[in-house]
């Protein structure tokens, strides 16, 4: 463990983290995590652990963390895009050189549904942007 911990640490949950203030200024020279906030990443909602207010160096590091985690996740969403366009012709080179027919049955219809699907939505957005233009 690096010598220099930092003052805050956020533990990563479903919509946002849960915030912790690190304190190593204790007599015993251990490692205390307090926690001081829940955050909600979607909606941006930081509400403080019990009758805790949040002070200015709080809220400054609550909302850089949370931009960060925004840009993260965006860079993450857009790469499992870019994922499953490979997935999808993977699949397709499967589907044409290795699957056998009880693999095919297996998945021809809920593979197709969830193709119509994306198409549909996507020509729908096209024609969306399209038109604004």
């Amino acid at each position: 463990m690096s010598v220099e911990l930092p003052k805050y640490y956020f533990r990563i949950r479903e919509n946002g983290a849960v915030v912790f203030r690190v304190d190593t200024e204790n007599r015993h020279r251990r490692v205390d995590m307090d926690q001081i906030a829940v955050v909600n990443i979607r909606n941006g909602d930081i509400k403080p652990q019990g009758d805790r207010a949040l002070s200015p160096a709080d809220l400054t590091a609550i909302d850089a963390w949370m931009q960060e985690r925004r840009t993260t996740l965006s860079t993450r969403e857009l790469d499992d895009i870019h994922r499953t366009i490979d997935h999808l012709n993977l699949t397709t080179q499967w589907a044409q050189s290795k699957a056998d027919p009880d693999q095919l049955d297996a998945i021809t219809d809920r593979l197709l549904m969830a193709m119509h699907d994306l198409r549909s939505v996507l020509v729908r957005k096209k024609a969306d942007r399209l038109t604004k233009e």
